[in-house]
């Protein structure tokens, strides 16, 4: 696991660690020690600790103006044994919302498993959007499942048309602008 690296390109747009809205501002990166694990298994130093044993996050890019961020994710979501839904919405996704941010993009590629539980933060976390969304792009067939069993679908936007393998040719604010488009779709009466 600990090849796996968040996407980088944007970098030279946005780093959280420079972003004075950010979670991670001020963050100092050595990408000499490989400290941090899941499972027992070394992560690559540039994924960032939000509070959970099993989940990590890389905020790729958030456009405070239009209500974006755009979140890559590694490791295993666990709401079975250590809640990460409440962890990743208390003491993450909240600080985000406070500076704006409506329109959550989770990367979810190396998300290797999932457990679920209730339902109850992604509902809450969904109320609290008002005019925005969640979408969960190129998560793993087997974790959209398991999602979907506990009734996460309800509130997270995810599988067909986000299924989107060339998401990295994109700009930043153009994929957001992309998906908003198709989430739009989505909505419209059919």
């Amino acid at each position: 696991m600990h090849t796996i690296v968040p996407f980088d390109r944007w970098l030279s747009v946005y780093d959280s660690s420079f972003d004075e809205r950010s979670p991670f501002y001020g963050k100092e990166y050595n990408y000499d020690v490989y400290a941090e694990t899941i499972y027992g298994y070394y992560i690559d130093p540039a994924w960032d600790f939000f509070g959970s044993e099993t989940l990590y996050v890389k905020i790729l890019y958030a456009h405070y103006s239009s209500g974006f961020a755009i979140l890559e994710l590694i490791g295993e979501w666990n709401d079975t044994l250590y809640n990460d839904i409440m962890t990743f919405k208390r003491d993450f996704l909240e600080l985000l919302q406070h500076e704006g941010i409506d329109k959550f993009i989770l990367i979810g590629e190396n998300i290797f498993n999932f457990h679920g539980s209730d339902d109850s933060y992604y509902e809450e976390w969904f109320d609290e959007l008002e005019d925005g969304w969640i979408a969960a792009i190129n998560f793993p067939w087997h974790v959209q499942q398991e999602m979907s069993k506990y009734g996460i679908d309800r509130y997270i936007n995810m599988g067909g048309t986000l299924e989107i393998e060339n998401w990295r040719t994109f700009k930043p604010l153009a994929l957001c602008q992309h998906i908003e488009s198709l989430i739009n779709r989505r909505l419209l009466p059919g």
